[in-house]
């Protein structure tokens, strides 16, 4: 809103105000409808129901919970729901979440969610899905959980996977970093280790105040930027549905927050490619899938440089695409700007990884085989064009000089740019070939994974 607000802000503002105040909110925070396909011990495995039609096309997509965090992430009100998103896209879409977490499931730790619940909910999507390979999506710690699932079990019907703010080393970052050093002085018998094991985890509160101190730059200027836009709506919305979201933070189990705490934010383990489960190492240079890597440009919890640590670890991916998006931790997944940035990369990236018996049936690949084809089909045609006139111009335009003279360099001054743009187009194809995620077109940073390789 303007310094001196118009005349339709102060009526826009209004309204606002008094939807809020008269019907308790302004964002749609109805719940896709979804069905229970299975469940098990802090498992359940959604399926949403396709929108407008009986079938739908594609590889299914399944969306992967972090631990503490609710599926709200995935959902989080219409109009900025990837799962609306994916729903409307016609593609089948999964989601496996873990309930509420209690006293008695302290002693559950990492084993329970690699071993046991992504992997299964994994067939399941499959099977539901008449046997179809599934495109994995984890954000934050279900990245994680996605990422050593299938560098762990390399036979399971995996398409492609997907990690939306994965920090891979913690060193870099910022709120964590300067405590390290403080944590490891003591030796694993801290307040914090003697706190979680007497509580059974960490509770609801804890994981809320942690949530919001990796944004309270945005905690602080809250009530002034909501001050100053009351007359946007759709800002107004966000807001709600992000404190909806906020305030239905899970708990962690015991054991599980223990790992958690003492290996990847203390011991730091991730950053090397491996992690001790059990009796055997996960090794990430194990995971052979194609893998797609986001990290926000403004993300306090995974900060780019703890994200992109992950890059160098995929030496046996069949492909790395790593984007830059703008948004903190939960923006960069759902937030106003993801419909164009996020959402369309996952949209390109999931038609290119479809199963051969799903590729025809996605409307969207289309655009993708013509801008790949038309370059190579073009080429040969331009060959043998750019000779004949060649040699025929110069003898013709001297003939005709009356009245094609002035005709001819009208049409030439148009041609001259048109074939070098022509030319440009495949030069461009080819070149961008080494260099995953690099697109000019974008209105927002990226980078190509391998292009950083050595």
């Amino acid at each position: 809103m303007d310094l001196i607000p118009k005349p339709d802000q102060v009526v826009s503002a209004a309204s606002n105000v008094a939807h809020k105040l008269l019907y308790g909110g302004l964002a749609d925070l109805r719940p896709m409808p979804r069905t229970l396909v299975s469940d098990g011990t802090l498992r359940e495995l959604y399926h949403y129901r396709p929108a407008g039609r009986s079938t739908t096309e594609g590889d299914p997509v399944l969306l992967v919970t972090p631990l503490a965090a609710p599926s709200l992430c995935f959902d989080l009100r219409r109009g900025c729901s990837l799962v609306e998103h994916l729903v409307q896209a016609g593609r089948p879409t999964y989601l496996v979440e873990y309930g509420q977490v209690s006293f008695r499931d302290r002693n559950l730790g990492m084993e329970h969610w690699i071993d046991e619940v992504v992997p299964t909910a994994i067939r399941e999507t499959s099977e539901h899905c008449g046997g179809r390979p599934v495109h994995l999506v984890g954000w934050s710690l279900g990245g994680i959980f996605a990422l050593l699932t299938a560098a762990d079990q390399p036979d399971l019907p995996i398409a492609s996977v997907t990690a939306v703010g994965t920090p891979f080393d913690v060193k870099q970052v910022p709120l964590v970093a300067p405590l390290r050093p403080l944590l490891n002085l003591t030796d694993g018998r801290g307040a914090i280790t003697r706190t979680y094991q007497t509580l059974g985890g960490a509770p609801k509160p804890l994981v809320r105040w942690a949530f919001q101190l990796s944004s309270f730059q945005k905690l602080v200027t809250k009530p002034l930027a909501i001050a100053t836009r009351l007359d946007d709506t759709d800002f107004l919305a966000q807001l709600e549905a992000v404190d909806r979201f906020t305030d239905n933070m899970i708990a962690y189990p015991g054991r599980t927050f223990g790992q958690l705490y003492h290996r990847f934010v203390k011991g730091n383990q991730l950053v090397h490619g491996t992690f001790a489960l059990g009796d055997r190492i996960i090794s990430m240079a194990n995971l052979r899938q194609p893998v797609l890597v986001f990290a926000g440009a403004t993300d306090g919890i995974a900060p780019v440089p703890a994200v992109r640590a992950l890059l160098p670890l995929l030496s046996g991916a069949q492909e790395v695409r790593f984007e830059i998006v703008p948004g903190g931790h939960l923006g960069m997944l759902t937030g106003r700007a993801s419909r164009g940035t996020t959402w369309r990369v996952m949209d390109e990236w999931f038609d290119q990884w479809q199963s051969p018996q799903a590729a025809p049936a996605t409307a969207r690949r289309t655009p993708r085989t013509t801008r790949k084809t038309a370059p190579k089909t073009a080429a040969p045609k331009a060959a043998p064009k750019k000779p004949k006139p060649a040699g025929k111009s110069a003898p013709k335009k001297p003939k005709p000089s009356g009245k094609a003279a002035p005709k001819k360099p009208k049409p030439a001054g148009k041609s001259a740019p048109q074939k070098p743009t022509e030319a440009a187009e495949p030069t461009r194809a080819e070149g961008a070939e080494p260099a995953i995620g690099v697109n000019p077109q974008r209105r927002y940073g990226s980078r190509g994974s391998r292009a950083l390789a050595p």
